[in-house]
């Protein structure tokens, strides 16, 4: 066996306890393979990274509780996400393998917190275990944590945005599209894409970045492109007292957005994106056209480059 051979075999076995979160051995198999071929390109990125993940485990605090120490690792792949960024290469297999490794590791801490832990954490629980379970790739398993939690919190995007993304990964996509749709309706602020995976959201974000729009008012714009853009094609019909909450809600943004110059960036495409969904409920009732007119000339002066494409 040539030495590239050794150290093709050696990354294999890193990657393979990598995807079973075992750091320790994975970066000895890897310190091997650089002594058998220390001039591949694909090695020293897999030793990057592992040195990246050691460097941020060695600052958990063991005092912190299971839920806090996951917390926190789910919160570094952000960071590992950037850090990729900035290496080129085609590096599938070690991207792939750290991807597990982290939202494995993050899942065993939330998966041994106690029963009085977990009951106290229950909200947020099954959010992170199914996020950590779709990062695995175990989409069954993520889908079986998810639909309960979303049935029982409705009212909860965070969670049905995390729910859309796993249906998108399972090819569900007219149920992922409408759940996308009612996520980024109920508040934009409360999703982080950073976690979502679904193709067309991506690509929707990296749209909506191209435009020049950064955090918190990316996320707001969101749903709007992804109207305009057909992500959020799949809708559904109002119950009366929703058009009177989407009414009222309509009527605090317009005065709100003429009252707050500071938070326009903001509030502006919130209000546009209720404009929408007011104008869906009109066409659905078979309003007069003359109501739909009334907020499409409402959108025009607030952004008519949003109107021109609207109704185009």
């Amino acid at each position: 066996m040539t030495e590239k051979d050794s150290a093709s075999v050696l990354l294999s076995q890193a990657y393979e306890l990598l995807r079973e979160a075992e750091l320790q051995g994975a970066s000895e198999r890897l310190d091997h393979a650089l002594s058998a071929d220390f001039e591949s390109e694909e090695v020293l990125f897999a030793l990057s990274c592992a040195a990246w993940w050691k460097e941020r485990l060695a600052r958990l605090d063991a005092s912190s509780s299971a839920f806090e120490r996951g917390e926190f690792i789910l919160s570094q792949w952000k960071g590992f996400l950037a850090f990729q960024t900035r290496k080129t290469g085609d590096f599938d297999a070690a991207r792939y393998a750290f991807k597990r490794f982290a939202f494995l590791t993050a899942l065993r801490e939330f998966r041994s917190l106690g029963p009085e832990d977990s009951e106290s954490w229950a909200p947020e629980l099954a959010l992170r275990i199914g996020r950590c379970l779709k990062g695995a790739g175990d989409f069954a398993g993520a889908l079986e944590r998810l639909e309960p939690a979303a049935r029982e919190r409705k009212d909860a995007p965070e969670l049905l945005a995390e729910l859309a993304d796993v249906y998108a990964l399972v090819n569900e996509t007219r149920t992922s599209k409408a759940l996308f749709r009612e996520a980024f309706f109920l508040n934009p602020q409360r999703i982080d894409v950073s976690f979502l995976e679904c193709p067309a959201l991506v690509r929707l974000v990296e749209h909506i970045r191209s435009l020049g729009f950064r955090s918190p008012e990316l996320e707001e714009w969101i749903p709007v492109y992804g109207s305009l853009l057909g992500v959020f094609s799949v809708k559904r019909e109002l119950k009366p007292i929703e058009v009177g909450r989407l009414r009222q809600s309509i009527y605090e943004l317009e005065n709100e957005v003429k009252e707050n110059a500071e938070r326009r960036s903001l509030l502006t495409p919130r209000l546009i994106n209720r404009y929408f969904w007011l104008i869906d409920h009109y066409i659905n009732a078979k309003e007069d056209r003359s109501r739909i007119d009334e907020v499409l000339l409402k959108i025009k002066l607030m952004d008519p480059a949003v109107h021109k494409q609207y109704v185009a």
